[in-house]
This record gives structure tokens, sequence and C-alpha cells, in this order.
């Protein structure tokens, strides 16, 4: 089945055009030290994130700390980055909830400019599929932005149930957080034509290559916010089959990155935001309940940084 044209297919294919140019960018939200939004920061990070070259702009969702804003914050973390974007990559902001909040913050990155929205896992309690494929038919009736849906934590769809929201008319496509590659090919083989798949495990690129096996080449890329380069020249060397450069790259700095991000629950944005830090980004502590890297950790996070854009002729 080949998917309808229309204005959703259209941001489809602006997000595959993109997918192909350069990894998806998740950019930090910068905060003042009192825990208040800080918009500078918010869009210098924003323009020096789009100035190393994403394929497209994924504000206010996980790495953006989207669980702690407030819909004001949303509305001024979206806006920034569609403004700093101006069209030339797609902006796909995050929202998430239970339908009912997701549809006001749909509402609000709509009327932002957003191209389309990242609908992140609903709120605490596990549910059945028929529920999960009720939650985007809720949503997708209540905005005109094209969705994509996130499965990861309790969120996990059946191949089933990816048939039916795949054809919901505004649904164009799933981010992967599972890293469940069985589940995961079944899915692709599943899916209509055009259909857009992503991985988005944390630290992706560690499973970028088994990602590819099954069909899924674009991934997400937390370290394009605070390191460009090394996430640059991975995606270079992956594309281009030289698995010296990736091997290199794998076992400088992404897996020991992984070890350390693994010591404590929340790293997986907190040591991002620590790290832009110490590049001398402007995007400040993150909120409760995630905590800031210790000295320690940070001193680890420092010296791995460093021999990371080492590797890649760069320098902290």
């Amino acid at each position: 089945m080949v998917r309808v044209s229309g204005v959703p297919q259209d941001v489809a294919r602006r997000l595959r055009e993109g997918m192909a140019r350069g990894v998806l960018s998740f950019p930090l939200t910068a905060f003042h030290d009192d825990g208040t939004l800080d918009p500078d920061g918010c869009r210098a990070h924003v323009a020096a994130r789009l100035a190393a070259g994403p394929g497209a702009l994924f504000p206010a969702c996980g790495t953006g700390e989207f669980f702690s804003l407030d819909e004001d914050e949303y509305r001024q973390v979206v806006t920034i980055a569609v403004e700093e974007a101006a069209g030339r990559v797609p902006v796909v902001a995050g929202a998430g909830y239970g339908w009912a909040q997701a549809a006001r913050f749909a509402a609000i990155a709509e009327e932002a400019g957003a191209d389309a929205l990242l609908v992140l896992p609903h709120y605490l309690v596990a549910a059945p599929q028929d529920g999960l494929v009720a939650q985007l038919e809720h949503l997708a009736a209540r905005t005109r932005l094209p969705l994509i849906a996130y499965q990861r934590d309790q969120v996990a769809y059946t191949v089933d149930s990816l048939r039916r929201i795949a054809g919901i008319p505004n649904v164009i496509g799933l981010k992967d957080g599972h890293s469940d590659l069985d589940r995961l090919q079944r899915l692709t083989l599943a899916a209509p034509e055009g259909f857009l798949f992503f991985n988005g495990a944390a630290t992706a690129e560690v499973q970028a290559r088994a990602y590819t096996a099954v069909g899924v080449p674009a991934y997400s890329s937390a370290v394009h916010a605070f390191a460009p380069e090394i996430a640059t020249a991975f995606r270079t060397a992956l594309t281009a089959g030289d698995d010296d450069t990736a091997d290199r790259l794998l076992r400088g700095f992404y897996v020991p990155f992984v070890e350390l991000r693994d010591r404590t629950a929340g790293y997986a944005v907190s040591l991002v935001k620590a790290a832009a830090r110490l590049r001398g980004a402007r995007v400040g502590p993150v909120r409760a309940p995630l905590t800031d890297p210790g000295a320690a950790d940070t001193a680890a996070l420092k010296e791995l940084l460093a021999a990371g854009l080492d590797l890649v002729g760069a320098a902290l």
C-alpha cells in the first residue's frame, strides 16, 4: 500500500530527505542557574546545532526536558526552534502525557509553526494495544500536524497495532527506543510504503549498524547536542562503510560514554547537558527530578570528551 499524498506526506518527504542528509538533532533546553527558562541560551544552542547540519530538529523532546516544561515555556522553546530553523530543516516538537494534555501541547506547537510532533510515551500506566492505538487516534483527531509515534518504556506496538496506527492519515512514522530488533524488523516489514522509522535508542550510534541491518539507518543523536564533530564523523564513516573509523569512535568514545551514562539514572540527559557546558554552551543545569553530575563524573566526562574530540581532530 502506498500512502496518500498531502501535507503529512510533504513533511514525511522533507524528513526522509533530512534523514538521508544528517543525524536528527535533539537540542537541549537552556535554564538559568535558578531553574528558570533561558530563552537566549536556547536560541544560541539551537543556532549552533543548525550550523552543524542536522537532518531535522526535535525541540522540547526527551533530551530537551519536555517533562519539566510548562505550556508557556514549551511555546517559547518551540517558537525559538522554528524561528532559527527558518524552514531550512523540519522542526518536530515533542508532545506527551495523556491525549487531552498532548492535544494542548499540539495546539501550541501548531501555532508556533512546528512541522510535526513526536508523540512521547504517555504518563505512568501500562496500557493494552487498543489503548495505545486510541491514544494516537484521539490526538490525531485534534491536530493538523503529522505525528511520529515513539515506542519505548511502557509503549511497544505489535504488528497489528502498527498497521492500525499507520492507517491514521496524519501518523507518518515511528521512533523506536526498545532496541528489540526482532520486533522492529517485523514492524518495518508490515508498514506501508513511505512510513518512516528511525533509531531512538539512547546513544543511538552504538546500535546504528544493527538498526541499519533491519532497514532503519536514520537515528537521533544526543552527541550532536554537545559534540557535532564526533556525531558527524561517525555518521560519515557509517554511511561510507568505513568500519575502521566507526570502530575507532565506538571504542574510543561512544562505548565509554555509554558506560559513564549508565552509572546514574537520568544521565542520558544530564550528562549530555554537562558535556555541552564543558564546551562553553549556555545551557545551564537540569531540572529536578534530574540531577547534574558530581565532580568525579564531570572530570571523567571531560577526559572522555577531550579524547573523543581528539579522534576527529577537534579540541575541547
